[in-house]
C-alpha cells in the first residue's frame, strides 16, 4: 500500500519545486524536434534493432471543444470529414509500409482528439485498412479512447467484435460547476454504465482518466469525482495533472486565474487521489497511473518491465512505434518524426509525395544515455547507475558529474535517495519527479522556468 504525505512537506518545498518541466514521455521531449527537409525513417530503419513494431493512429475530430485540452484537434459536427482523413490515412499507410520490414504489429493505440467521434462504419473501415497493411501477433493489445458522451452500449459491441481489447472513457470530473466551467458536461451514470457493459463483453481492461488541477476544482468536490471512480473499480486509472497553457492554447484563456488550484492545492488533490486509490489495491504506475494488481501494466511495474513513449506507460519496449495521421509520432530506432499539424498541410503533403514528417530528431549519443536515466526515473522512481553505465560504457559519476552536483539541493529536501550504485525516489516524492528528471535533461538549466512547459505541480 503507498502513502503519498504531501502535505506533510514545507509549502515552500512544493512551491520551490512546482516549477516549468517537461512531461517526459520522451526524450528529448517534441518541443526539441527540428524541421526536417527529408525523411529519417530509411536511416533510422537501418539501425533499428527492434524485433516488432507498435501502431498509434490519430484521430484529430471532435464534436466539441473542451476548454482545458491541450491536445492537436479540429471541432466539427461534419462527420463525413472523417471519411476523407481515413482515405488519407490509407495514403500514409501505403508510404510506410516499409517501416514493418515485415515484424508484426504488437498493439494499437488510437487516441485523438475524439476517436470515438468515428461512426461504427468508419471504425470498421479503418480496422480494415490496418489489417490490410498490416500483420498483428497474436494477443495484440489493441486500446483506444473514448468520449462517452459520444457513444452507447452498441458501439462498445462493435468495438469488441472490431478486436479491441483495452478501452478507456475520459471522466475528468464529475462536479458539474467544473464540467461546466471546461465545456463537457457529461452523466456519471451512462459512463457506470458504459464501464459495466465494457465488462459484460469482456475487454481485457477498462480505463478511466480524471484530472487534478481543473478551474474550480476543490477537495470538496474532487472527493465525488474519486468516489464515483472507486464504485466502477477501473482496470486502470490514468490521474493527468492539468496543463494550464493559455498562451499556447486559446481556449485555456476562458479560466480566470483565480479559480485554478494553487500548487499546494494541487498537491493536496494529488495526495488525496493517490491515497484513495491506493488504499483499495490499486498499485502506482510512474507518476500518474493506477493499475490493479492483477493487470498487466502492475505486473510489468513489479517485474522492472515498465516502459514510456508518447502514449504513456506501456509494457513493449522492444517495438518501434508508427505513427498515422495529423500530427502523430513516430519512433523508430533512434529518430522521432512528426507529421505536420494542420490538417491541409498534412493532405498536401500525401497528395504531393513528400516526407509525411515535418519535423524530427535523429538522437546523438548523449540524449540515448539521458533517455535511459530518464526513463528509469519515470517508470521505475530510480536508477541504477552502473547498469546504464554498462550499457552505454561511461563513468555515470563522471559522465553526470554537474547532474548529481545539482541533485544535492533534491537531497537535502528529502527528495532522493543516494547510494554508490543508485539514485532513488522516495514514495512520498513521487510527485516531484518531473522536477527531478528535469536536472538529467541537458537541454534545460536546471533553475530555468520554461513557459513552452506546463507547471511541474
Amino acid at each position: 500500500m503507498t502513502i503519498i504525505a504531501v502535505q506533510q512537506r514545507p509549502v515552500s518545498i512544493i512551491t520551490k519545486y512546482a516549477l516549468n518541466a517537461p512531461r517526459y514521455t520522451s526524450y528529448p521531449t517534441a518541443l526539441k524536434f527540428e524541421p526536417l527537409q527529408d525523411d529519417i525513417l530509411p536511416q533510422a530503419l537501418a539501425v533499428s534493432k527492434a524485433p516488432a513494431v507498435s501502431l498509434y493512429v490519430h484521430i484529430p475530430f471532435c464534436k466539441t471543444l473542451c476548454y482545458y485540452c491541450g491536445c492537436n484537434k479540429m471541432v466539427t459536427r461534419h462527420n463525413e470529414k472523417a471519411d476523407e482523413y481515413l482515405d488519407y490515412i490509407e495514403k500514409e499507410i501505403l508510404s510506410k509500409r516499409y517501416l514493418t520490414d515485415g515484424r508484426r504489429a504488437v498493439s494499437l493505440h488510437l487516441g485523438g482528439g475524439s476517436p470515438s467521434f468515428l461512426s461504427e462504419t468508419q471504425h470498421t473501415y479503418l480496422m480494415y485498412l490496418l489489417k490490410k497493411h498490416f500483420t498483428f501477433e497474436a494477443g495484440a493489445e489493441l486500446s483506444i479512447e473514448l468520449d462517452p458522451r459520444n457513444i452507447d452500449k452498441h458501439y462498445l459491441q462493435n468495438l469488441k467484435c472490431l478486436g479491441y481489447t483495452r478501452i478507456s472513457f475520459g471522466l475528468q470530473d464529475t462536479d458539474y460547476n467544473v464540467q461546466k466551467t471546461i465545456n463537457r458536461i457529461q452523466s456519471t451514470s451512462h459512463i457506470a454504465d458504459l464501464v459495466f457493459e465494457a465488462r459484460s463483453l469482456g475487454f481485457d481492461s477498462v480505463n478511466l482518466d480524471l484530472i487534478y488541477g481543473l478551474p474550480n476544482q476543490s477537495i470538496e468536490t474532487f472527493s465525488s469525482t474519486i468516489a464515483a471512480t472507486k464504485a466502477m473499480m477501473p482496470d486502470r486509472i490514468s490521474l493527468f495533472s492539468y496543463a494550464h497553457l493559455p498562451e499556447r492554447f486559446a481556449a485555456q484563456r476562458k479560466f480566470a486565474e483565480e479559480t485554478l488550484p494553487s500548487s499546494e492545492e494541487k498537491a493536496a488533490l494529488y495526495k488525496l487521489a493517490v491515497n484513495s486509490f491506493t488504499n483499495i489495491g490499486y498499485e502506482m504506475i510512474g507518476l500518474d497511473h493506477f493499475a490493479l494488481s492483477k493487470d498487466s501494466l502492475a505486473i510489468a511495474k513489479n517485474k522492472g518491465e515498465l516502459h514510456r513513449n508518447f502514449q504513456g506507460y506501456t509494457l513493449r519496449g522492444d517495438a518501434d512505434l508508427i505513427g498515422f495521421g495529423v500530427s502523430a509520432i513516430s519512433t523508430v530506432g533512434n529518430a522521432f518524426a512528426q507529421n505536420a499539424k494542420e490538417l491541409k498541410e498534412y493532405y498536401h503533403r500525401l497528395d504531393n509525395h513528400l516526407p509525411n514528417a515535418k519535423v524530427g530528431l535523429s538522437l546523438s549519443v548523449d540524449d540515448l544515455i539521458r533517455r535511459d536515466v530518464i526513463s528509469s526515473l519515470m517508470c521505475n522512481l530510480a536508477v541504477d547507475k552502473q547498469a546504464i553505465a554498462d550499457k552505454h560504457h561511461i563513468i555515470f559519476d563522471e559522465y553526470f558529474a554537474s547532474a548529481l552536483n545539482n541533485l544535492e539541493e533534491l537531497k537535502e529536501d528529502g527528495l532522493i535517495e543516494t547510494t554508490s550504485r543508485y539514485i532513488r525516489v522516495p514514495e512520498s516524492a513521487r510527485i516531484y519527479i518531473r522536477a527531478i528528471c528535469a536536472r538529467f535533461d541537458a537541454y534545460l538549466n536546471a533553475s530555468e522556468i520554461l513557459s513552452s512547459y506546463s507547471k511541474a505541480i
